[in-house]
């Protein structure tokens, strides 16, 4: 049957392979688990109920993609997405969350109809590979900016907006340790990683009197009824939200599409073109996932640069997206440990994902100020104004009006006028 379903000899791999593959993959992403519900909670959404969702939400997902794709990724709520949800919609703009998860399900269905119309391709081939680079970079500076809040390593200050915390408290120093056992065990290679450092750190806040006891081991699952479905769409027209829409358009479009191209490349399903092998079935089922995890009630779903661990253990088939999921439902009776696990053990994993998001940084030619200036601008101002959407319009924007008064307007792709004026109508309003 499995052979039948998945082609197991046609792509030269067996049962024991692909799921030995899909458990290191399991292993090395199930930090999501702890990771989305925590950034999410500061929306006011019950965490216990979004650790469900993320759970189910990486289980339909990476069905989908298993059965319909027949490819060895993993998916789950993505980091940045979940940002822009929780510190971009929810607090910055004070949307409830009710509407973020609304901008979603709406950015999903735009999602699966560029997909339908091939409209994906012609954005993704408009946008210079500068400001892909910008956007994946922008982000780590982000999402590192908060594990560092999370971790009390900067916290506020009247004066200077930002400072060093109090390094003599035992959550910020466990912190810290936690940053330098997950760098260690992630460049020993060391499976799962993240999630082995943070129930370290975990166990050593309880030690230390800083973390509680978990209230047991296995439970049932958590009820997903105060998230599922909760749709907010009275703000849909709004012109503060539709920047929002755009920019979650964006972040999935190039996020997914460059993740889904490296990971098809290492798993040796480029042709000799470099196109991805049944390419509108694997962006088909991506969409359908991000769709389904705004109705579950979680951020966008996206596939996981992690599943390159799965590959490398030889995963080759949707076998090993079917050993994944299982593992991702299974995990859903492990809730008392999972959702107990308190910030400072997961702001490690916060901070590492930070710098592994920036190494495109190492791609861009800082020599030539009309490709550096974007890049800063995207990575600088997401930080400082805590808004990836401010951080892209300004490295659109100047992108387009650095080389337009630097005589290489040619090398401007035309649709980039239009979404340049797009930011620039968003400011003036």
């Amino acid at each position: 049957m499995l052979e039948k379903i998945f082609h197991l000899s046609k792509h030269k791999t067996n049962v024991k392979t692909e799921v030995l593959a899909g458990l290191t993959t399991f292993l090395t992403m199930a930090y999501i688990l702890v990771v989305n519900p925590s950034i999410l909670s500061q929306t006011g959404m019950p965490l216990k109920a979004v650790f469900t969702a993320t759970a189910l939400a990486a289980f339909v997902g990476t069905i989908i993609m298993a059965f319909v794709a027949n490819y060895p990724f993993g998916m789950a709520p993505g980091m940045g997405l979940n940002a822009l949800f929780t510190f971009t919609i929810c607090i910055k703009l004070h949307f409830p969350w009710q509407t973020a998860l609304a901008a979603s399900f709406v950015e999903g269905i735009i999602f699966l109809l560029l997909n339908v119309f091939k409209v994906r391709q012609i954005i993704m081939e408009s946008v210079p590979q500068t400001l892909k680079y910008a956007i994946s970079i922008g982000i780590g500076f982000f999402i590192a900016f908060i594990g560092l809040q999370d971790a009390g390593i900067i916290v506020g200050d009247k004066a200077t907006l930002v400072t060093l915390g109090n390094l003599k408290s035992p959550s910020v120093l466990l912190a810290i340790a936690g940053v330098i056992l997950i760098a260690v065990l992630y460049y020993r290679n060391i499976k799962g990683s993240f999630i082995v450092g943070m129930l370290v750190i975990y166990i050593l806040g309880m030690i230390f009197g800083v973390a509680k006891l978990p209230n047991g081991i296995v439970s049932p699952p958590p009820s997903v009824g105060p998230v599922f479905l909760k749709f907010d769409f009275s703000h849909m027209m709004t012109v503060q939200i539709i920047p929002v829409i755009v920019t979650m358009l964006f972040i999935d479009i190039f996020d997914s599409v460059g993740t889904l191209i490296g990971l098809a490349s290492k798993a040796g399903y480029l042709d000799e073109k470099g196109n991805v092998a049944n390419a509108d079935k694997v962006l088909t089922a991506d969409a359908i996932g991000s769709t389904l995890g705004a109705c579950l009630g979680t951020s966008t779903p996206v596939a996981f640069i992690e599943s390159a661990s799965g590959i490398a253990e030889g995963g080759r088939t949707g076998l090993t997206g079917l050993t994944i999921a299982i593992l991702f439902l299974l995990s859903l009776f492990f809730s008392p440990i999972l959702t107990a696990i308190p910030s400072f053990a997961t702001a490690p994993v916060l901070i590492v994902l930070g710098l592994l998001m920036m190494e495109p940084i190492t791609k861009v030619d800082f020599s030539d100020f009309t490709e550096g200036l974007p890049v800063f601008l995207t990575l600088i101002l997401t930080l400082l104004t805590y808004s990836i959407t401010d951080g892209l319009a300004f490295g659109f924007l100047s992108f387009v009006l650095v080389k337009l008064f630097t005589g290489k307007h040619k090398e401007i792709p035309k649709p980039m006028y239009v979404i340049a004026f797009l930011f620039v109508i968003m400011f003036a309003i």
